[in-house]
């Protein structure tokens, strides 16, 4: 396989371009935050977004808002950062054998020789202790939920050697703040906080498709599975499926959330937090173009935006 062209000072290859680590960061720090993927923030947002979901739409459920949903909301965004950062650099350890093999990814830290598997063990740890720090201010029941999390943040980078759908539990890991924040305003688990949870789970399966299609050739060279392998060349007709499914699961979760407790106003307008999401995945869909590796990425990244309308739509039905 062809050596890929050198990254400056060991940047990785789908960086953000001039993102802050590589031009503000200091030297010895870099291969760490690389690690975590600070220099790729997508990964935050989509970690961080289905967390506020549930905190609003929690909000809108008992009509109660106080100074500690604006903590929780903040305490989410820092977890979010470092469980997400800690997250990858399990997968990267994991990972590593497979990781030099990959164009994409053999510019990664580990493969590329500039954090040893010792060093990321310990940055791992730092990272977790400290949002586990955060999670302790929060209450029982969402200490629970976020202890129980590590499961599938475990379980994940396996997924791909056992099962063709990898992406499932990319999604139960990464949408779990969607129960963990929901519990964390209300104090127990209610049943438009599980449906919110599915809805975030078939948005994964949409948007990491997308993204895993950048990898197939290279994936079947080494044996990785995914649901971009699996589909193949049917893979717009899945994507059709897993945004219906995203709006239906959001659209029932907010039924459910709002029904009984807010105005008939602040139900519709919520309401269209799912809608308007959905035809921001179809916008996705047309230009979904399994050749094009750089517009793979592009649309992938776009889902930042296609997470922050719904909550848009929650917060607005919280004034009503």
């Amino acid at each position: 396989m062809q050596e890929p062209a050198p990254t400056p000072d060991g940047q990785v290859a789908d960086a953000v371009p001039d993102n802050w680590v590589d031009v503000y960061a200091p030297a010895f720090s870099r291969p760490y935050l690389r690690l975590s993927r600070a220099d790729r923030p997508i990964g935050t947002w989509l970690l961080l977004i289905p967390c506020w979901w549930g905190l609003t739409l929690s909000m809108l459920y008992d009509q109660q808002a106080s100074l500690h949903d604006a903590w929780i909301a903040l305490g989410c965004a820092l977890g979010a950062w470092l469980m997400r950062g800690a997250g990858c650099t399990w997968n990267d350890i994991t990972d590593r054998d497979f990781d030099g093999k990959v164009e994409r990814t053999r510019s990664r830290p580990i493969p590329a020789g500039q954090v040893t598997v010792r060093g990321a063990v310990i940055w791992m740890c730092i990272q977790s202790l400290l949002a586990f720090g955060i999670l302790l201010t929060f209450n029982v029941a969402a200490i629970a939920l976020g202890v129980l999390a590590l499961l599938p943040v475990a379980i994940y980078p396996f997924a791909k050697r056992f099962t063709w759908w990898p992406q499932v539990f990319l999604g139960l890991a990464f949408n779990w703040g969607a129960l963990l924040a929901w519990t964390a305003h209300s104090g127990q688990l209610d049943a438009p906080a599980v449906l919110l949870y599915f809805a975030g789970i078939a948005w994964t399966l949409f948007y990491d498709t997308i993204y895993a299609h950048q990898d197939t050739e290279d994936d079947a060279l080494i044996g990785i599975k995914s649901t971009a392998r699996l589909f193949g060349e049917k893979t717009p007709s899945w994507l059709r499926r897993f945004l219906m499914a995203t709006v239906g699961l959001m659209g029932l979760a907010v039924i459910f959330a709002v029904k009984d407790a807010a105005s008939v106003l602040a139900l519709v307008v919520a309401l269209g937090g799912p809608w308007a999401m959905g035809w921001h995945m179809t916008w996705q869909l047309r230009g979904f173009d399994t050749e094009d590796n750089a517009k793979l990425l592009q649309l992938f990244r776009a889902n930042r935006d296609t997470g922050m309308i719904p909550l848009v739509f929650f917060v607005a039905a919280l004034f009503l």
